[in-house]
C-alpha cells in the first residue's frame, strides 16, 4: 500500500509525517509564550481563529537550537484525542503546531520499503520514529505523530 507522507528538515536531516496528520503548512512567527510549559513549547498562535499550540521539534528531540530563518515553518498537526464526560468517552481532535527548519514536499512511500527505526544511534529517541525508508539515496526518519504528542493531548473529564 502507498502513503502519503509531508518531508521536512531538522538538523539537515529528512524527516516525514503522515499527511493524515497534517492541516497546514504556516510561515514561521513568534508564539505568545505560556508560563510554566515545557521547554519544548514555544507557546500559542493563532490560526484561523484558533489557539494552537506550538512545539519546537528540535529542542523536543534534544537538537540544537537555532534562530528561525526565512524558510522556517509550523506544521499544524491534528491529533485524535479523548474526552470523557456524562455520557461516556468521546473523540475530539487536538492541533498542534510544529516548528520544522524547512518544509519540503509530499512523497509517495509504498510500505514494502519502511524499515522498523534503528535501536541506536538516531538523534531522535526510536520510540518516536515508526519507520525508515530510503528516497534518492536520502534516509528519511518517519514520526510517530501520537508517541511525540502523548503526554500533551488532554484526557478531561468534564463534570456536571
Amino acid at each position: 500500500m502507498i502513503h502519503q507522507f509531508l518531508t521536512f528538515s531538522l538538523n539537515e536531516k529528512l524527516y516525514a509525517i503522515d499527511v493524515f496528520h497534517v492541516q497546514e503548512v504556516l510561515t514561521y512567527r513568534d508564539a505568545t509564550k505560556l508560563p510554566c510549559t515545557a521547554p519544548y513549547i514555544e507557546g500559542l498562535i493563532n490560526s484561523r481563529n484558533q489557539g494552537i499550540t506550538v512545539v519546537n521539534f528540535r529542542k523536543r528531540f534534544s537538537l540544537p537550537d537555532s534562530a528561525p530563518s526565512k524558510f522556517t515553518r509550523i506544521i499544524v498537526l491534528e491529533l485524535p484525542s479523548k474526552t470523557a464526560d456524562a455520557d461516556g468517552e468521546q473523540s475530539s481532535i487536538t492541533l498542534f503546531g510544529a516548528v520544522a527548519d524547512s518544509v519540503n514536499e509530499v512523497i509517495d512511500i509504498e510500505d514494502e520499503i519502511i524499515e522498523p527505526p534503528p535501536k541506536f544511534g538516531n538523534a531522535i529517541s526510536a520510540e518516536f520514529i515508526s519507520g525508515i525508508c530510503k528516497k534518492d539515496d536520502t534516509f528519511i526518519s518517519i514520526l510517530n505523530i501520537e508517541k511525540i504528542f502523548a503526554e500533551e493531548i488532554p484526557a478531561t473529564v468534564s463534570e456536571e
